[in-house]
């Protein structure tokens, strides 16, 4: 069809770009019909029942639109395939406007010119992504020259590196062993306020009314059940150091022991905190949660510790939480380990050589640790009677963004984690109280 035929719209005189059902179709303001105006028109006469125009005319047009679309993709992909294609080694790579750029002239022989400190920061790729986010952010580039770091500040000399050296500086976890979080069922939290249900209904006799009953009689009726509400907040246990560049860049192992001291320090409180916690300001812990069991012998029993841990592993089991481990003072279970008999024989070991193995007692297993204070012991059914949760591992962070560091060439290593403990059933913990020493 010759275009010059075609009618003008009566009120703008733009003249239609095609006849579809015996009516013209005119382009939109600005210019032709795009593909995609194309394609919704056509869609819409296509879902039109009431479409009274050449249908075969339409369909070819369909097919036309289609090919062109496609034909416009296929040259969409090669654009983007060029422009990721990496150019072979030894091609000569454009230049554009970079000879002009201040550090890029070539030396008098046409080489490269050496790179200063200025030049390596006008070519950097860190420079051209800084101005392409709008000139926000931060970047740094090898070879810069920055003033001392503060005094107090771990360096090189800190710990200098020498020529030769055996590997590793010190043992990272030179502390007691830390297992009482893993005694602990470990849940992973999705948010930051926690919520759950401490059971305060008491010892099993107190709820229980199961009974048998004669056929026909009434059935009795257990209970009460008590719970409380908990509600609370995880919270974040955290610490830093401040560490040079040179030291984190230079050191690999001066490095990988903060790192690794830093961690630790995370599990050392932890563990305190799983025991001592205030539960305001501190995590939960479970010493400090009303409802615990308590043991302890009666005045003027001089029982030994290891006799004294077995009554209250009764005391347990009568509540009807069996327990599964305990937590005491070092000092405590160095009495239990040296209780000998009256031959002189230890009570608890076999023999004094086999140091390595699991620490346990009465079929509990035993962790020691120094945030149980000396006479008193915590023993209970740990994975069923609380769970510590999670929002996330630990978090090891490393930045110069800290008051004035990133001019000091200083930086911060970061080592943070968030947690709280749901102490949900109390009675399933006693703590013991040992008698004095006679």
């Amino acid at each position: 069809m010759n275009r010059s035929s075609l009618p003008r719209h009566p009120r703008t005189g733009v003249r239609a770009v095609g006849i579809v059902g015996g009516r013209p179709v005119y382009p939109i303001k600005g210019g032709a019909p795009t593909l995609t105006e194309q394609r919704d028109e056509i869609m819409r006469l296509l879902q039109d029942e009431n479409y009274d125009g050449d249908v075969t005319e339409l369909m070819q047009r369909a097919d036309t639109v289609a090919a062109q679309i496609e034909q416009a993709n296929q040259r969409d992909q090669r654009l983007r395939a060029l422009r990721s294609a990496n150019l072979p080694a030894g091609d000569p790579q454009p230049q554009g406007d970079q000879r002009q750029q201040p550090g890029m002239q070539p030396d008098e022989r046409g080489n490269p010119h050496p790179v200063t400190a200025a030049e390596a920061f006008v070519r950097s790729e860190a420079l051209a992504t800084f101005r392409g986010n709008g000139k926000r952010g931060q970047f740094s580039v090898d070879g810069m020259d920055f003033r001392a770091a503060p005094t107090g500040t771990v360096t090189t000399g800190t710990q200098p590196a020498q020529n030769t050296r055996v590997p590793g500086i010190i043992p990272q976890n030179p502390d007691f062993p830390l297992l009482i979080a893993n005694l602990l069922d470990r849940q992973t939290s999705d948010g930051t306020t926690l919520e759950y249900m401490r059971d305060t209904s008491g010892p099993l006799s107190t709820w229980n009314k199961a009974a048998v009953v004669a056929e026909g009689a009434d059935k009795p009726q257990t209970g009460p059940f008590s719970f409380d509400l908990i509600t609370t907040t995880l919270k974040t246990v955290a610490h830093w150091v401040p560490i040079t560049r040179q030291a984190a860049d230079d050191n690999s192992q001066l490095m990988g022991y903060i790192n690794g001291r830093l961690t630790y320090g995370l599990d050392y409180k932890l563990d305190r905190e799983i025991l001592t916690g205030n539960g305001t300001t501190q995590m939960q812990g479970i010493l400090t949660t009303s409802g615990i069991g308590a043991y302890q012998p009666a005045s003027g029993n001089t029982d030994a510790k290891l006799i004294t841990v077995r009554k209250a592993k009764t005391q347990g089991e009568l509540a009807m939480y069996p327990p599964d481990a305990i937590v005491m003072n070092p000092l405590d279970w160095q009495d239990i380990e040296l209780d000998t008999d009256a031959n002189g024989q230890f009570r608890v070991i076999t023999t004094v050589t086999d140091s390595g193995a699991p620490m346990r007692i009465w079929g509990l297993t035993v962790v020691t640790s120094v945030a149980m204070t000396a006479g008193t012991a915590l023993l209970g059914g740990y994975r069923t009677g609380a769970t510590l949760w999670e929002r996330q591992g630990i978090t090891i962070l490393m930045t110069d963004s800290h008051a004035d560091y990133f001019t000091a060439n200083t930086l911060v290593i970061l080592a943070e984690r968030r947690a709280n403990v749901a102490v949900h059933t109390p009675q399933a913990f006693v703590k013991i109280t040992f008698a004095a020493a006679a």
